[in-house]
C-alpha cells in the first residue's frame, strides 16, 4: 500500500467515530431508530463531510462506553420529560410558561465538546441555541419555563451537566482534568460565598 493510501486509510478511521456520531444525532434528530434512518443519515454525513469540507476535526481519539451509555440514556429521559412539560405548558392556560434567552458559558475549551453540547441542548423540548460566542466558549439558549433568575440558574446548570456527561464520554484525559478542576473551583467558590449556619454577622 502506497503512503499517500495509507494516510488516506488513516485519516478515514481517525474520523470514523465522528462519521458515526453524525449519523447517530441525525437518527435522534427525526426521532428514527430504523435502518432507512440509518442509511439516510450516513448519506447526509457523507455528503455534508465531502462537499463542505472543512479541516479535519482533531478527536480525543478516547471513548468511555458506560458514560457513553448513561449519556444516551440521561439523554432519552430528557427528551420525553421535556415533551412532556412543553405539552403541559401549552394545555396550562392558567399561566404563561415564561421565556428567556439564557447565556451559558462552557468549562471546557473543546470545539467539538462545545458543539455537542449546543447540538444536544436544541434537541431537548424547550429550549434552542439562538448564538454561539466561540472566543468566549459561550452558548446562547431560548429557554421557555423561565420566570425568575432561579429558573435561568437551573438551566445553565442543565446544560453544563450535558458538557459534562460529554467530556466523560468523548473528552481527553486533558480535558477531563480540566472540567474536574473548574467543577472544584465553582465549588470553592460557591461554599465560599455560603454564609455559614448559626453565624450572625458582626
Amino acid at each position: 500500500m502506497s503512503p499517500s493510501r495509507r494516510s488516506q486509510v488513516s485519516l478515514f478511521l481517525h474520523q470514523l467515530p465522528f462519521l458515526v456520531w453524525l449519523i447517530a444525532l441525525w437518527m435522534m434528530l427525526w426521532g428514527q431508530f430504523t435502518w432507512l434512518a440509518f442509511l439516510t443519515g450516513l448519506v447526509a454525513a457523507i455528503f455534508v463531510t465531502r462537499v463542505f469540507r472543512l479541516p479535519p476535526v482533531e478527536l480525543s481519539g478516547r471513548i468511555n462506553l458506560w458514560y457513553g451509555l448513561i449519556f444516551v440514556v440521561t439523554f432519552l429521559g430528557a427528551v420525553i420529560r421535556g415533551s412532556l412539560i412543553v405539552a403541559w405548558q401549552v394545555l396550562d392556560v392558567r399561566r404563561q410558561p415564561g421565556a428567556a434567552i439564557i447565556a451559558v458559558p462552557l468549562r471546557v475549551d473543546d470545539d467539538v465538546i462545545m458543539a455537542h453540547t449546543a447540538v444536544t441542548a436544541s434537541l431537548i423540548p424547550g429550549s434552542l441555541i439562538v448564538d454561539v460566542d466561540r472566543e468566549n466558549r459561550t452558548l446562547f439558549l431560548h429557554t421557555i419555563g423561565v420566570r425568575s433568575d432561579a429558573d435561568a440558574e437551573h438551566q445553565r446548570r442543565v446544560v453544563l451537566g450535558w458538557e459534562a456527561r460529554i467530556t466523560r464520554a468523548v473528552g481527553s484525559r486533558e480535558e477531563l482534568q480540566e472540567l474536574r478542576a473548574r467543577i472544584a473551583d465553582s465549588s470553592a467558590h460557591h461554599a465560599t460565598d455560603s454564609p455559614r449556619e448559626g453565624r450572625t454577622p458582626l
